[in-house]
């Protein structure tokens, strides 16, 4: 008795080590990892920071990842956190937050239209910042990961992967708390889904494009760090307790826009590592200009004072971040965030909506779609405010447009007509409806039609229903308050979203135990509305002459 009590009194005064014994560790062959105490309490294991890929730095820096060196000297415990350098424009910060709030309260506007040039980005970068930043997290219930380890004959259960948004400039992937929504897959009893996170490279490090890129680099390297990360969750998941068979991946905004061209990655001719995908206001602007591209680069290189990507491999990782912060920061026209990904005739031989529509992608994958009602509005610059406007939006977000082309898109498909015939009633959400079509909702009409309507459609419209405000329904938690939320979540609305993302996850169906039976998208087109009243069936609204003319793309 005294001896036990003695071991015991020493755990408790060696708390943190007791634990971490106690914690499970992963041998990948390449590096042993171990669990973090972080989300025990709640049933989880959290694997935190596990390499991917090598670090892309020196000679690797805007270049395609690669696997990482073999590393088991040590146990690896994931506790030094890692983001991707990141920047945002200036605009977004100072300009359209006035803005949208006085759209949204019928406010005049009275603030300025562009940034001050003489600004310069002050935010201090997160102190978890590195260029060697290529780490995913795991997180599993604990008795799926017991189970897998103690039942040879467990087959493992459905993975969700995620794919942050933030521009293609910013975002981690430790932004949102999954446990809610693993949590919410085990209702009933059921053993659930492993969720795993993983960063990608961001801005000038991630999306460089251009002629010297493509003689000395990789254009898209941060949608390259994406496909090895997923195909290794398809490698080593089973470790987890995860089915590699079973892998859906997931993204909103640039995360959408990700997982849309990781569908149409190499025109579907080198096949996927998922079988399932969730595609949440799919965004990114076009960029099919490769001398556009070019300048951005060369932009780059200047702001960094060297002239070729050879000197600024050489060049000390805070320099860099220095000028990517500025570049995106102050060079960013208004709704735009410089970097993207790029029409490199390579992973990404022309732009999603022309693969889809000439067949041209993963065609064995299910999917499940969605946008919100006002995706264009935190883009859409104060100058819309007068007509003229919306004509220098669209030179300058589209360079090679021609003025026939210009003038069907001012005055056939979207004239300044303000009786409410085409959707608007002002000149800004003239313009915004446009910037939702090119850059977020019609990439949704694109996958709908490419998978014969076989898909599952949803339309998010609780007001304001701008971008983004679904995400705190995706990562519901039992709290009607989410940091950055533009209102309270509807917790009814959200624990039926959570079901039927976990349930397609699960199953390949949507269901929900509180919300109605979630249909396909079908010959009728129809789509669920989460609205403030409840979800209900309605048409899709992007099944338009519109959306037909974007897909063409007749700009490029």
């Amino acid at each position: 008795m005294r001896l036990f009590l003695g071991v015991t009194a020493l755990c408790l005064a060696l708390a943190p080590l007791c634990v971490a014994v106690a914690l499970p560790i992963v041998d990948l062959g390449y590096e042993l990892h171990q669990a973090n105490p972080i989300n025990i309490s709640q049933g989880l294991y959290n694997f935190s920071n596990i390499r991917y890929a090598a670090p892309p730095v020196g000679d690797l820096r805007f270049r395609a990842p690669v696997s990482p060196e073999i590393n088991r000297s040590e146990v690896q415990t994931g506790t030094v956190g890692r983001v991707c350098p990141q920047a945002m424009p200036l605009w977004a910060t100072e300009i359209a937050p006035n803005f949208v709030e006085t759209q949204l309260l019928g406010l005049p506007y009275s603030g300025p239209y562009n940034i001050n040039s003489s600004s310069y980005p002050t935010g201090a970068q997160d102190p978890r910042t590195t260029e060697d930043c290529l780490f995913l997290d795991v997180v599993v219930p604990q008795v799926v990961f017991d189970r897998s380890r103690n039942s040879c004959g467990f087959a493992g259960v459905p993975v969700l992967v995620w794919l942050y948004g933030g521009g293609f400039t910013t975002g981690d992937k430790s932004q949102y708390d999954p446990s809610g929504l693993i949590h919410r897959s085990m209702e009933g009893g059921k053993d659930g889904i492993v969720y795993v996170a993983l960063n990608y490279r961001l801005g000038a490090f991630g999306f460089l494009g251009g002629y010297s890129i493509g003689k000395d680099g990789t254009s898209n390297a941060g949608l390259l760090d994406q496909r090895l990360a997923i195909e290794w969750v398809h490698k080593y998941i089973h470790l987890f307790g995860g089915d590699p068979e079973k892998i859906t991946i997931m993204g909103e905004s640039a995360g959408g826009g990700s997982v849309l061209h990781q569908i149409t990655a190499y025109g579907g001719d080198q096949g996927v590592a998922f079988k399932q995908a969730i595609i949440q206001s799919p965004g990114f602007v076009p960029m099919t200009n490769e001398s556009v591209q070019e300048a951005t680069l060369q932009q780059f290189l200047r702001i960094a004072n060297v002239s070729t990507l050879e000197e600024a491999r050489n060049l000390p990782s805070e320099k860099l971040i220095a000028a990517n912060l500025y570049q995106v920061g102050v060079k960013s026209p208004y709704g735009t965030f410089t970097y993207g990904p790029v029409v490199d005739r390579t992973f990404a031989p022309a732009l999603p909506g022309q693969l889809l529509q000439d067949g041209r992608f993963a065609k064995h994958v299910k999917v499940m779609v969605g946008h919100n009602a006002d995706e264009g509005l935190e883009f859409t610059p104060p100058s819309s405010l007068n007509d003229s406007g919306f004509e220098a939006y669209l030179k300058q977000a589209l360079p090679d447009v021609s003025p026939a082309v210009l003038n069907e898109i001012t005055e056939v498909l979207y004239p300044p007509i303000y009786n409410g015939t085409y959707g608007y009633t002002t000149s800004v959400q003239r313009l915004s409806l446009a910037i939702s079509d090119l850059a977020f909702q019609c990439s949704t009409d694109y996958l709908n039609r490419a998978y014969d309507n076989r898909t599952y459609a949803y339309w998010f419209t609780i007001p304001p229903a701008l971008h983004g405000q679904d995400v705190p329904y995706t990562f519901f938690n039992g709290s009607n308050f989410f940091t950055g939320a533009t209102t309270d979540v509807n917790t009814t609305v959200a624990i039926a979203m959570q079901q039927y993302i976990t349930s397609f996850v699960e199953t390949g169906v949507p269901k929900s135990s509180i919300g109605p039976v979630f249909n396909e998208h079908g010959e009728k087109g129809t789509m669920m509305d989460f609205s403030d009243s409840g979800i209900s069936e309605t048409l899709d609204n992007t099944d338009n002459a519109r959306c037909r003319f974007w897909q063409g793309a007749p700009y490029a």
